[in-house]
């Protein structure tokens, strides 16, 4: 069993279209959305979902109404404003979930044991189907933290149903960027497909990706989407990515085909006689063969 995710320095590049199209191309795989803070994967494939789970990242405070005397303990030691005065409520206090930070100081110091300490609810994660096979995925609730551990939670959930299942592949849709999501989705990986946009802010974001791709010594394999609006970048950024050690494995016309297919809940590959539909059939079979000659090495 591969697994293989699929990364982008920025957002915008066309990342989930082409996760999508491979999650096509290799038929019968495992799905996982690893981009929690803003899935969209499941506009594409239209899953059914199966199993609604919550997901609790860390714990929050809650004032108990009918035990709280507003002496005032918890406003003075709260050092992140979530300890809220009333003026026009029967409790003295209440505290801001948003604003809370789950450290716990408030409800230990209380004198009268009227703060409640609790696991929070702070997004959920669904198992679900699709005509491909299984996918799990997950949303983050609004302004709530702790992705990195939801994406974890994420990634081992679809491997235990691979395994289970004995598929070959797994298709990671990763988040955009550098951060704790990302390190999260790709370390362990078997591969890394960095897709990225013959753009300025592009190369330079892919610069930053590949650098952190290099630290954990993942192998990485590049698509350049939308190639043809700027070729000269197209050819600066392949340049860059084979000194880093990164292969080029596809270039993708720009199409409008895409933006039909996304509206048909389509992959694009699905797309019949289609530029960017040839493109990532071309790169899928180039990444297969990078992926089987590591394989043989190693």
């Amino acid at each position: 069993m591969k697994e293989i995710t699929v990364i982008s320095g920025k957002g915008g590049t066309g990342k989930t279209s082409l996760a999508a199209s491979l999650v096509s191309l290799a038929e019968n795989t495992a799905v996982a959305d690893c981009d929690v803070d803003a899935a969209d994967l499941h506009l594409v494939l239209n899953p059914r979902v199966e199993q609604v789970n919550d997901f609790s990242g860390g714990k929050s405070s809650a004032i108990i109404p009918d035990k709280c005397t507003g002496c005032g303990k918890c406003h003075e030691l709260c050092r992140f404003g979530a300890v809220v005065k009333n003026t026009d409520q029967k409790t003295v206090f209440t505290i801001d979930p948003i604003a809370c930070e789950g450290c716990g100081v408030c409800s230990y110091f209380c004198p009268e044991k009227a703060i409640e300490f609790k696991q929070a609810v702070n997004g959920q994660w669904f198992i679900s189907s699709t005509r491909y096979g299984p996918m799990v995925h997950a949303k983050l609730g609004i302004a709530q933290e702790n992705s990195g551990k939801l994406v974890s939670l994420v990634r081992s959930q679809v491997k235990i149903i691979a395994e289970e299942k004995g598929l070959p592949y797994i298709i990671v849709d990763g988040p955009p960027g550098i951060g704790c999501p990302v390190i999260a989705s790709v370390t362990g990986t078997d591969c890394v497909l960095i897709v990225t946009e013959p753009t300025l802010s592009g190369q330079h974001d892919l610069e930053r990706v590949v650098e952190l791709i290099n630290f954990f010594k993942i192998p990485a394999y590049l698509c350049i989407n939308k190639f043809d609006i700027n070729p000269e970048m197209s050819d600066i950024i392949e340049k860059k990515a084979m000194a880093a050690g990164v292969k080029v494995v596809g270039r993708v016309h720009y199409d409008r085909n895409v933006t039909g297919a996304q509206v048909k809940k389509l992959p694009v590959v699905e797309m019949p006689n289609t530029p960017a539909a040839a493109d990532v059939r071309t790169m899928w079979s180039n990444l297969l063969q990078e992926i089987t000659a590591a394989t043989k090495v190693s």
